[in-house]
């Protein structure tokens, strides 16, 4: 029926499509489903689908719409969608022995004493960091089926972004490089312990410690949509609570890598970050 023309790298989209006799429906983004949801009257057979596409989509990568029935015939279109190149930052962060020797204890107390504090950093780093991807995968799969969320997101006030979606970061310790990671939100620079805004009306779908997110708050917002606000000093909601937009959820702060106060802020499609 429809779907957003021109999407990027990192970017999102909707398609809105008619489908009868199907016992599922879904886009294909890389061999990766991603769910519909029914909209309108049962009688239409209309449902749409929010489409993420990660930092690194290649344009190779079709997206597909497919449909499969009771007995498992498959039905397949093309998203009639363009995609539109782009690039994204690089940034470079020296690593100093206060901050190892402050963050690894706390991310990774199981580190054998006298153990090198890199080592244990670069253990957080990789296998930290891929284990809370994979859990930030796992909640977008549970969500509310109908648009929780109302006009534009908001942005915390007196805010400003000092660092971006997909920024490739390269840690550097004693004049070397050690290691490379891809940044998925925007960094928010405020005053220290700031009020932390929900960015719109929905469900808080997780609280509590995230790995190298530190303290942090996921908010669904329906058809798969949530927000992440990470590194906070402290939560005031639990998982299940209705929140309103502006509503405060916690306070900045430090926790998980955090190097200064500041919020992590993610915008998550089915676990996918996409550009805020």
């Amino acid at each position: 029926l429809a779907a957003t023309r021109y999407v990027s790298p990192g970017g999102a989209g909707l398609v809105a499509f008619r489908v009868s006799g199907a016992l599922r429906a879904a886009v294909v983004v890389g061999g990766r489903e991603l769910p519909s949801f029914a909209h309108g009257p049962v009688e239409g057979g209309a449902r749409v689908a929010l489409i993420a596409l990660p930092w690194d989509h290649q344009p190779t990568v079709p997206l597909t719409l497919t449909a499969r029935d009771e007995a498992g015939n498959i039905a397949s279109r093309a998203i009639p969608a363009e995609l539109t190149p782009r690039r994204f930052p690089t940034d470079t962060i020296e690593l100093q022995d206060a901050f190892l020797r402050a963050k690894v204890p706390e991310l990774l107390p199981q580190l054998p004493a006298g153990a090198p504090l890199l080592d244990g950093f670069l253990t957080i780093n990789r296998e930290q960091r891929r284990w809370a991807e994979e859990e930030k995968r796992r909640l977008g799969t549970t969500t509310a089926e109908k648009p929780l969320w109302e006009g534009p997101f908001v942005q915390p006030k007196n805010s400003k972004v000092f660092a971006n979606f997909a920024e490739t970061r390269a840690y550097r310790y004693q004049g070397r490089e050690v290691d490379r990671q891809v940044h998925y939100g925007y960094d928010l620079a405020s005053v220290k312990q700031s009020p932390v805004p929900a960015a719109n009306t929905g469900v808080v779908a997780f609280a509590g410690p995230l790995t190298i997110y530190g303290n942090t708050v996921i908010v669904d917002h329906g058809w798969g949509l949530q927000t992440l606000y990470a590194h906070l000093s402290r939560i005031d909601v639990k998982v299940g609570d209705a929140v309103e937009k502006g509503q405060e959820l916690a306070r900045t702060g430090t926790t998980g890598l955090a190097i200064g106060d500041h919020l992590h802020y993610e915008v998550l499609i089915h676990g996918v970050s996409v550009t805020p």
